[in-house]
């Protein structure tokens, strides 16, 4: 049985630098199958997985190789039809498609459009649908909010509904168990259990960090609390962590992902100081990251993905005016402007430069452009004037043509001035410069390239390493 505890047993290490946390060995028995499902230890019963995503349908998958009836809930029709025929749609996350054909083979894992229905079925019911931001940087519920309102008509008394996707402070108790109760006709923390539980995943990684990560509950009461861990001590490996209200476990996840991006901010800044005296940043924070108590993270051409360029926002939503995270935010999304201006001002002006940029999602190995800065990055060229061709090895000639760039092909000989990596493929660094007889500038992202052999007629430039500083023994 996994150990449900109020504080985590594990967390940051005091050895400086990553931190790994190992994964937890399966201490399951055979679980005994009810109905209706109340919590009891070895038990299980059925759960309503609603948005069958990238990080949906791992979840989905990991329930019910713990005894769970699973129901994954989707508004794309060949997302419900994937499943139903034992797929996966979800091609760049290790095991997982191996899982689901098992589970689904076992009759442990089917999928539904209808969530209402899906509701009534389910004791537990798991919302992980996303919220973004609006063109004002403020919460948008345009996915949430349907969400909800596709399963109230299904929640019943005993139902115990919760809420995986990063939200504001207050929105489980405020915003949306209001929702369910309006719906249902039902009273929540009386009737039904409402809890939130922040997803902490890494996609690549979703179903090790399952198994490492401690998973985070607060409810709307103590019994919510309560009803939640059960639930996740009998589905996961790693201990979990029972808070003391919705809006703490809320807040953890807003924590714990504002922390990255202030962090990432200050590296950026140091990057700053590094170039001013030709130091290579990343040396310093090697040395730094020794000591016990520091834990830099590296700097880069921006910050990008579903979650650290969002959730500072989210915070802010409920407590505007916290400068270091504003800055944070400036500092991570000025980096591509930076960029720009040290390249224009290298060539004489971007207009009429021909500009190959690399790696066009948010991060390398991940086919996901969710804020990538690769977007802002091609628009602020184009805008320049710059001729502007890109390339990643996850998108088609027609998935770049969108974005405004023409689709470069590896190897293809080309008259680019300036290179910018945004991401650091590892394909990236078997680039030949002799494939661009005109290429003046490197602008390497990620610090990535930074053994790459260039002409000596061309320009590094790196995020705080320099081209003095780039090639180093033990680098």
């Amino acid at each position: 049985m996994t150990r449900i505890v109020t504080l985590p047993s594990v967390g940051a290490s005091m050895l400086g630098g990553s931190i790994t946390l190992p994964p937890q060995p399966c201490t399951h028995g055979p679980a005994r199958s009810v109905s209706p499902w109340t919590g009891a230890e070895g038990t299980a019963g059925t759960v309503a997985v609603v948005g069958a995503g990238k990080m949906g349908l791992p979840l989905a998958a990991q329930f019910a190789t713990h005894g769970w009836s699973v129901i994954a809930v989707d508004v794309n029709p060949a997302v419900v039809e994937a499943i139903n025929a034992g797929r996966s749609h979800v091609g760049e996350e290790p095991g997982l498609a191996e899982v689901v054909g098992r589970v689904h083979a076992e009759g442990r894992l089917r999928a539904t459009l209808d969530a209402a229905q899906a509701a009534r079925e389910a004791d537990v019911v798991v919302l992980i649908v996303p919220v973004m931001l609006n063109e004002q940087r403020q919460p948008d519920y345009r996915y949430m909010d349907p969400a909800v309102d596709s399963i109230a008509p299904g929640v019943h008394a005993g139902s115990t509904v919760i809420f995986e996707t990063t939200l504001p402070i207050g929105d489980t108790r405020g915003r949306f168990a209001p929702r369910l109760e309006h719906a249902s006709g039902l009273m929540a923390g009386r009737d039904f259990h409402v809890a939130f539980s922040p997803e902490r995943l890494f996609s690549g990684a979703v179903l090790a960090n399952l198994a490492a990560y401690p998973k985070l509950v607060g409810g709307i009461t103590p019994a919510s609390t309560d009803r939640a861990a059960a639930f996740y001590a009998s589905v996961l490996d790693a201990e979990v962590v029972a808070m003391s209200s919705a809006e703490a476990a809320e807040f953890s996840k807003l924590a714990d992902t504002t922390y990255r991006d202030v962090n990432i901010g200050l590296a950026n800044e140091f990057a700053r100081v590094a170039d001013l005296h030709g130091i290579d940043v990343t040396e310093v924070i090697a040395a730094a990251n020794s000591q016990p108590y520091s834990h830099i993270h590296m700097p880069g051409i921006g910050v990008g993905g579903h979650c650290i360029p969002v959730y500072p926002h989210l915070l802010l939503a409920r407590a505007p005016g916290l400068r270091i995270v504003e800055t944070a935010r400036e500092v991570n999304d000025g980096q591509t402007d930076r960029a720009l201006d040290t390249i224009g001002a290298l060539l004489g002006g971007l207009a009429g430069t021909p500009v190959l940029v690399l790696g066009l999602t948010y991060r390398e190995g991940v086919k996901e452009l969710a804020y990538s800065r690769a977007l802002p990055l091609i628009r602020d060229l184009l805008a320049a004037g710059a001729d502007v061709a890109a390339y990643d090895p996850l998108m088609t000639a027609a998935e770049i043509e969108a974005l405004g760039a023409r689709p470069w092909a590896w190897a293809e000989p080309g008259p680019y001035r300036a290179i910018v990596t945004q991401t650091a493929d590892r394909q990236f660094a078997t680039l030949d410069p002799a494939w661009f007889p005109d290429l003046a500038v490197v602008y390497d992202g990620r610090n990535s390239l930074r053994t790459l052999a260039l002409p000596s007629g061309v320009v590094y430039l790196g995020v705080g390493v320099q081209a003095g500083t780039r090639v180093r023994a033990g680098a």
